[in-house]
């Protein structure tokens, strides 16, 4: 099953269709307690000059394989960005919130905004996978090497208790727009501010703070999307913001263009991100 929607998170998407395209397709059932889905990017610009896409980056770990060679990429904070030249294609697989952590063997805090080779934590079976994704341009085939690297690497039990609880707590800050401090989320968990704390850098990879920051502005880049007609200070105001200027603040620290300025132009050079680090 595949969806070609470019998804919530990558900017100016308008654009960005216009450069590659973006498959998704579901894990096989086996995989599913562990995987989100994968994805597949496929650009041909020969010929066109190099494009660069921006993207805000969700609470997951991805296993990439791309050239050279497949990676590990934690959580990125920042603006991430990736310039794509010539034509191809890679597959990344992106692991569900909490996932990972059984396959690091340490708290995913560790590999925030790092990019890990994946040989380093998987040995050469990684490299070997990413070689026969690399030599297929069929999404199928595709997916079905990755999997079957999957399968030699992933442990044979479901996830512990704690990443299924990480998981549905982001879940809870992803559907309920109400909850905009780390206290409210706590308390409608049912967990205390540290032990929360403690859960997402153990399982997720970034703190519970960065998370509602990055959902409150992947919902601003949503509606700014929609074209210069947003009333930003109610969108401030249904985000949790304490007015609009800190709505523009905060866009602004991290996407490098003020939400309305966003809306009428393309993307901006890419920086990085540190607050809330």
């Amino acid at each position: 099953m595949t969806d070609p929607g470019l998804g919530r998170g990558v900017l100016h998407p308008a654009a960005a269709a216009t450069q590659f395209d973006l498959l998704r397709r579901e894990p096989a059932a086996d995989l599913a307690l562990y995987v989100e889905y994968h994805w597949i990017v496929r650009w041909d610009l020969r010929g066109r000059p190099p494009y660069e896409q921006q993207v805000l980056s969700h609470p997951n770990v991805h296993l990439v394989f791309e050239e050279p060679a497949a990676a590990v990429y934690g959580v990125q904070r920042g603006l991430f960005a990736r310039r794509l030249t010539g034509a191809g294609h890679v597959l990344g697989v992106k692991f569900r919130p909490g996932a990972f952590r059984p396959l690091l063997g340490t708290p995913v805090a560790e590999l925030a905004d790092r990019v890990v080779p994946a040989v380093e934590l998987f040995g050469p079976a990684a490299d070997e996978a990413g070689r026969a994704v690399r030599r297929t341009a069929d999404p199928a085939a595709m997916a079905a090497a990755a999997e079957g690297f999957l399968r030699g690497v992933l442990p044979a039990q479901p996830p512990r208790p704690a990443a299924r609880q990480a998981e549905a707590v982001l879940a809870l800050i992803t559907d309920t727009p109400a909850l905009v401090r780390v206290d409210q989320v706590a308390a409608v968990a049912g967990i205390s501010v540290r032990g929360l704390q403690r859960l997402f850098a153990e399982y997720v990879g970034a703190g519970p703070k960065w998370v509602l920051r990055r959902a409150r502005l992947h919902e601003a880049a949503a509606r700014a999307e929609q074209g210069t007609g947003v009333d930003w200070a109610a969108l401030a105001a249904d985000l949790g913001y304490a007015d609009q200027a800190h709505l523009v603040r905060d866009f602004t620290a991290v996407v490098g263009a003020p939400p309305a300025r966003y809306a009428r132009h393309g993307p901006l050079p890419a920086h990085g991100d540190a607050a809330d680090r």
